[in-house]
């Protein structure tokens, strides 16, 4: 478990971005690992007809985000086309690069270039290149000497996956990883930080009381963010499952899946099943015995008293909906708390007790009938969310 101390005050500190040179290498570690990303197949399918060539020299970098994806961040300029990200790149100072391109092969040590010139470290990360392969170890050697070099090859390898595949691919993506970014930062306003961040992503739990953010990620680590710093939230489309994690104290970064692609992920009801939930929730009585069920856990008696009606028509209602999927069994508390069978939301529905419940489930089985259904928000405002320029390159902990 990791523990990011967070600032006390509630000021500008929390911010979200998205970039195409961070999803295109998103996308290329899909490639090296499709086992591990089912979601993507069309994609690992699609690359597939790349020149072999270009697949091989992809392959070379594989060290670089197979595990671990390099990123780019800074709090400053506005959004930049895959172009511009480039050319940050290019000015970045030798001593940078050259911790930065290696930090996959020494996590255990500080980011410091000094690091690197000390004879053992140098002697481990050479190790363990060699046994990722004879590529990674080249690279890696060169890394040590010419790290502008190293960082030309990949952008080379960059500019021509983007012009014959991942070009194309962004224009899809831009505009939904845009109206994500604009219903987060709806979302912010409205809940705050702390309520927010607990919402990103099951794996992240923010604590007000304690001031932290908590994140379910290995290794265990504590640290805290540097006054003036900002954290970082990035979604994206290619990082799914995984969570991605950097922890530096001015600028650490979380990357995290798209919630469309959290959908995307969920069983998909059959439409016999869609038919008998909205039969279900098609009854004056079961509409207003599900919004009390969604306050907290009733009974049977509970419910036919507070709706006026005799048990047994009553449990015909439950029964109804009970089949359909949407509610439970479980146990209500009564007034001597003494534990009782009663009827709770069944928990696929959501994890939200909320009178807006019903609201949510009947926009999801929409969502489910139409595919892709999206908000209208325009690009704009998505760009007027944050204003994170991309400048550093740095490296993300495992993903898991």
């Amino acid at each position: 478990m990791i523990r990011l101390r967070l600032p006390a005050t509630a000021t500008s500190w929390l911010a979200i971005v998205y970039s195409p040179v961070i999803e295109a290498i998103f996308s290329l570690h899909v490639l090296t690992q499709p086992k591990h990303h089912p979601l993507q197949h069309e994609w690992v399918r699609s690359a597939r007809r790349l020149p072999p060539e270009l697949r091989r020299r992809m392959g070379e970098f594989a060290w670089a985000y197979e595990g671990y994806v390099p990123t780019l961040a800074s709090p400053a300029g506005e959004y930049r086309s895959f172009e511009q990200e480039l050319d940050s790149l290019r000015g970045l100072a030798d001593d940078q690069l050259r911790v930065e391109l290696l930090r996959p092969f020494a996590l255990e040590y500080p980011r410091s270039p000094e690091v690197l010139d000390e004879q053992d470290v140098r002697a481990l990360v050479l190790e363990r290149a060699a046994a990722y392969g004879p590529d990674a170890e080249r690279l890696v050697r060169l890394t040590l000497e010419d790290p502008g070099e190293v960082l030309r090859h990949f952008i080379e390898v960059l500019e021509e996956y983007w012009e014959r595949a991942f070009r194309q691919e962004w224009e899809r993506l831009e505009p939904l990883l845009a109206d994500v970014v604009t219903a987060a930062g709806r979302e912010l306003a409205a809940a705050g930080p702390y309520a927010f961040l607990s919402q990103v992503n099951p794996r992240l739990r923010a604590d007000r009381g304690q001031g932290c953010l908590w994140i379910d990620k290995l290794p265990d680590d504590d640290v805290g963010l540097a006054e003036g710093g900002q954290l970082v939230l990035m979604p994206s489309v290619y990082i799914w499952p995984h969570l991605g994690v950097e922890l530096d104290e001015s600028l650490p970064s979380i990357v995290y899946p798209a919630p469309f692609m959290t959908e995307q992920a969920r069983p998909r009801i059959p439409p016999q099943e869609l038919l008998r939930v909205l039969r279900a929730v098609a009854d004056d009585t079961r509409l207003r015995a599900l919004r009390l069920i969604a306050e907290h856990p009733r009974s049977t008696q509970e419910l036919a008293q507070l709706l006026n009606i005799s048990e047994s028509a009553l449990s015909k209602h439950l029964r109804i909906m009970f089949e359909a999927g949407i509610l439970t069994r479980g146990v209500h508390k009564c007034d001597r708390h003494a534990d009782v069978p009663g009827w709770v939301l069944d928990r696929h529905l959501g994890h939200s007790r909320s009178p807006l419940l019903l609201y949510v489930a009947v926009r999801r089985l929409l969502e489910l009938l139409v595919p892709g259904t999206r908000s209208k928000e325009s690009l704009g405002a998505a760009r007027s969310t944050s204003v994170f320029g991309l400048r550093r390159l740095r490296t993300l902990r495992p993903m898991n």
